[in-house]
């Protein structure tokens, strides 16, 4: 699948971890225990094109944490938090949405994505990923976690052009 090219019609939805790669994978905490991330916000007008295209899209987390809902909330999508299992929730949610799972890409960057990532037709991962999910990803970006990944797959790897479908030509 490596190198493979894509078409953003053979793509049912989209699925991203969310530390390390809507994130920089660094957590900030406040003396209240409250914790604080980084996310792009060129990754939030990316979800704004999805939403536009009609393409589902999701956030797969182990963690159950306030800052994953309130950024789910604010793209304006689903977050599915506190997974123990990614492969059996993902497999849940195609279920669920008549997806099929060749037609799923997933974005991941650490081992815990590894069993998810090879269950899924299309996968790909930020630069600054574990060196095991660079090895099964279909495509590495050549952004880092939290530093526009979802801009990155859509603009270079879909080739979108974010002013047409956004504000026509």
């Amino acid at each position: 699948m490596k190198d493979k090219i894509i078409a953003l019609n053979e793509i049912d939805a989209f699925v991203f971890d969310f530390d390390g790669v809507l994130t920089n994978n660094i957590v900030h905490i406040d003396q209240y225990g409250n914790e604080l991330v980084s996310c792009s916000r060129s990754d939030g007008i990316a979800f704004d094109v999805l939403r536009k295209l009609g393409k589902p899209s999701y956030i797969l987390s182990t963690e159950k944490n306030p800052v994953v809902t309130a950024r789910a909330n604010k793209l304006g999508i689903k977050a599915l938090q506190g997974v123990e299992n990614k492969t059996l929730a993902l497999l849940r949610l195609v279920n669920e949405h008549k997806y099929h799972i060749g037609r799923v890409l997933y974005v991941g960057n650490d081992i815990n994505d590894y069993h998810v990532m090879q269950s899924c037709g299309f996968t790909a991962c930020p630069i600054d990923s574990h060196e095991k999910i660079k090895e099964i990803s279909g495509i590495v970006l050549k952004a880092l976690g939290g530093h526009g990944v979802v801009r990155e797959l859509l603009e270079d790897v879909f080739n979108i052009d974010f002013i047409s479908v956004l504000y026509g030509k």
